[in-house]
C-alpha cells in the first residue's frame, strides 16, 4: 500500500509541475508582442520585425489600401512628395484572442487593438529608396470607438513626454472662419524637435469644431454627437 501512495504521490507531483510550467509559458507576464517601438529607424525593410498583420500601402495616416505581404513590399506603394512609401499596419490580435478566451480582463486591455498608450492609432513605416525604414507615423484613429474620439488630443503629452517635454518649436495657428472652440478649449498646434538620431518630429494636434459643427443643432436645438475634429498626426523621420 505504501508503494501505491508514493506512486500516487509522485504522479501528483508531476501533474502539478507540468501544469505549473504550461501556466508560466502561456503566462501574461512572458507574453509579448512587437510594438511600433521595436521598429528601428534605418534598418533595412528585411531585418524588421515581421509579427504584426494585415500590411498594406498607405494613405497617409488614413484606412489602408493595397494590400502587401510585409515590408519587403514598400515598393508596390506610390512615393509621397517626401519621396517615402508608407506602409500601414497593426498588431497582431493573437494575444488579444488568448486573453479573452482565458478571460482575463487586464490582459484583454492590454493586447486589445492596435494601440500607443492606450489610444487607438493607425500606424504606417515609411521607407526610403534603398529599403530603409526612414521613418514612422502615428495617427489618431478616429475609427476605433473602444476610447471617446474626443480625448484623442491627449495623446500629444505621451509623445511629447516620450521624447522630452523641452526643445519643441511649437506654433499656435489662428481659427479659420467658422473655427470654434469645444466647449473653453482650442487646439490647432504644430511642434517639431530634433532628436538624437538624427531624426525630426513632427507633432500635430487638433481639437476643436470646425465650419458647420455644432454642439447643438441650430434647428433641433438637441445636442449633437461627433460633431468635432480631435486628431494627432505623429511623424519621426530620419535627416540623413
Amino acid at each position: 500500500m505504501g508503494v501505491v501512495l508514493r506512486i500516487v504521490a509522485a504522479a501528483a507531483v508531476w501533474v502539478l509541475a507540468a501544469a505549473a510550467a504550461a501556466q508560466e509559458q502561456s503566462s501574461p507576464q512572458t507574453a509579448s508582442r512587437p510594438e511600433v517601438w521595436d521598429l528601428k529607424l534605418g534598418a533595412p525593410a528585411a531585418a524588421l520585425p515581421t509579427d504584426f498583420d494585415e500590411y498594406a500601402c498607405g494613405t497617409d495616416g488614413g484606412p489602408p489600401s493595397r494590400p502587401l505581404s510585409g515590408w519587403r513590399d514598400f515598393r508596390q506603394c506610390r512615393p509621397e512628395p517626401s519621396g517615402l512609401c508608407e506602409v500601414y499596419f497593426r498588431y497582431d490580435d493573437e494575444l488579444e484572442y488568448w486573453a479573452k478566451a482565458n478571460d482575463l480582463p487586464t490582459e484583454i486591455e492590454r493586447y486589445s487593438g492596435t494601440k500607443v498608450y492606450d489610444f487607438p492609432v493607425v500606424l504606417s513605416g515609411l521607407f526610403d529608396e534603398s529599403g530603409a525604414l526612414a521613418g514612422l507615423r502615428i495617427v489618431s484613429d478616429p475609427r476605433d470607438t473602444t476610447r471617446s474620439r474626443d480625448e484623442a488630443y491627449a495623446l500629444r503629452n505621451f509623445l511629447t513626454a516620450r521624447y522630452g517635454r523641452d526643445g519643441w518649436s511649437c506654433t499656435d495657428l489662428p481659427a479659420d472662419e467658422g473655427e470654434e472652440p469645444v466647449g473653453r478649449t482650442f487646439i490647432k498646434q504644430d511642434c517639431r524637435k530634433t532628436i538624437d538620431g538624427p531624426a525630426l518630429a513632427v507633432l500635430e494636434t487638433r481639437y476643436f469644431r470646425k465650419k458647420g459643427q455644432h454642439q447643438f443643432d441650430p434647428y433641433s436645438g438637441k445636442e449633437t454627437e461627433g460633431q468635432f475634429e480631435s486628431i494627432v498626426h505623429f511623424e519621426l523621420t530620419l535627416t540623413k
